[in-house]
């Protein structure tokens, strides 16, 4: 029996030398255009300079555009295509705020946004996130955790019926009238995480699950924590390819992604999202290697 592949997402320039919205329409236009499921953008906040900072994640060094900005220029240029946020971070703005940006960028888009969620990310040690972010939003770091899970459930409700309200221990929405309320019924959240209690709470609050696939072993480790937890949503791994060398070819990547698509698939990950914004390739240069993966896999363009 042929093991089915995850779906292809394909992060967009939106940090680095080549970050734009020309540069950005050109890679998101391409990848509606080969077939590829949807297109993604991450966030940070800012780089640490201080003494204390160490970046064990390897964070490029780059500023990072705003996601639901990037996402909704993304959209304004595509037809078809997923646009999804993998990941922003929820609890740096009220559930409020955000939810009717969600929502907004849903109603734009004609219902195509995936919104992947977290409480903070960009080390892969404790504390699992940089404390200079907390602080410049102006948000405790002790937010997270239960205060997450209200966030959720506080922009859930906003994207539910008039009267919208809301009252809980972080979060309280008087009886109000809330909009715009999205496409659909709802917006998919995502939640991203990496360690055991944090996979399940996504198992129990999110409509999916997503992780980077740093390690392929610890990847297997926490989508496996997350279906034994009874999540049964979507799993999507964010990969970044390593090559044997520069320039990076069509065939090199071709044969990079692939390999990373069959250990996604046996992990039992229904989407995959694919990066060259660490790479020095500029936006044509990605578009000539997505044609050839495209082409490789016989897509439906």
């Amino acid at each position: 029996m042929k093991m089915s592949l995850p779906r292809i997402g394909v992060s967009l320039p939106h940090f680095g030398p080549h970050a734009g919205p020309d540069a950005l329409v050109t890679v998101a236009r391409a990848t509606e255009r080969l077939g590829f499921h949807a297109v993604s953008v991450s966030e940070r906040l800012l780089m640490p300079v201080g003494p204390d900072w160490t970046n064990d994640a390897g964070l490029p060094e780059s500023h990072v555009w705003d996601s639901l900005e990037m996402l909704t220029w993304a959209a304004a240029h595509t037809e078809r295509i997923r646009v999804s946020t993998g990941i922003v971070n929820s609890i740096f703005q009220p559930p409020i705020v955000l939810a009717r940006r969600l929502a907004t960028l849903d109603r734009l888009s004609r219902g195509r946004l995936d919104a992947g969620i977290g409480q903070g990310g960009g080390t892969m040690e404790p504390p699992y996130y940089i404390p200079e972010e907390f602080v410049a939003a102006g948000v405790p770091a002790s937010r997270r955790g239960a205060g997450f899970a209200e966030h959720v459930a506080a922009m859930r409700a906003c994207w539910g019926p008039d009267p919208v309200e809301h009252h809980g221990r972080y979060y309280d929405i008087p009886p109000s009238l809330v909009g715009p309320k999205p496409f659909g019924a709802t917006i998919p959240l995502f939640i991203g995480a990496l360690t055991r209690h944090t996979v399940e709470r996504a198992a129990r609050i999110g409509d999916g699950f997503i992780t980077v696939a740093l390690d392929w072993d610890e990847t297997l480790t926490r989508i496996r924590w997350y279906r034994d937890a009874g999540g049964t949503g979507t799993v999507v791994v964010n990969t970044i390819q390593a090559y044997p060398g520069t320039p990076i070819t069509p065939a090199t990547f071709t044969d990079a992604v692939l390999n990373d698509l069959d250990r996604a698939a046996k992990a039992g990950a229904e989407e995959m999202h694919i990066t060259l914004n660490l790479k020095p390739v500029d936006p044509d240069g990605q578009v000539e290697l997505l044609e050839a993966l495209a082409g490789k896999l016989g897509l439906p363009s």
